[in-house]
């Protein structure tokens, strides 16, 4: 039988590798906009995520929302959109992502407890599900296609 890297290679899927944190959150790089960046990759996160902190570092064009954020121990917070924007995770591009805009000081305090380093955002399931994505944890990388 083909191993899953073939299979998919030939599907023109492109993998990309994470690293697990002590926190056990899948640590990815990513480029928005052209700007690197660390992002943590989320399954359970519907839209992907900037903290408000990172909004003039990948130089995003922010606008009002009325939709409020809910994440682990944190609800009804604040939020802004990005439209329009372009993700690049390893070899696998997309534009036209919208971005989400709210307070990620939870959860990069909670990474500094661990002493592990503050991330500028979330990729979430719209992207992994824009990319087909196939997350394998045993080998610490997902594909997107």
């Amino acid at each position: 039988m083909e191993e899953l890297e073939k299979v998919l290679k030939k599907h023109k899927y492109k993998k990309i590798k994470f690293k697990v944190l002590k926190t056990q959150h899948l640590l990815i790089k990513a480029k928005i906009n052209g700007i690197k960046g660390d992002f943590i990759l989320d399954t359970g996160a519907s839209n992907s995520c900037i903290g408000f902190e990172s909004v003039d570092y990948f130089n995003l064009q922010t606008s009002a929302s009325k939709t409020k954020a809910a994440g682990a121990g944190a609800i009804g917070m604040r939020t802004l959109v990005s439209k329009e924007n372009t993700v690049k995770i390893g070899r696998w591009k997309h534009t036209d992502i919208t971005l989400v805009i709210f307070d990620l000081s939870h959860v990069n305090q909670a990474l500094k407890e661990f002493k592990t380093k503050p991330i500028h955002g979330i990729i979430g399931a719209d992207v992994l599900q824009n990319g087909k994505s196939i997350i394998d944890y045993y080998n610490h990388c997902f594909y997107l296609k």
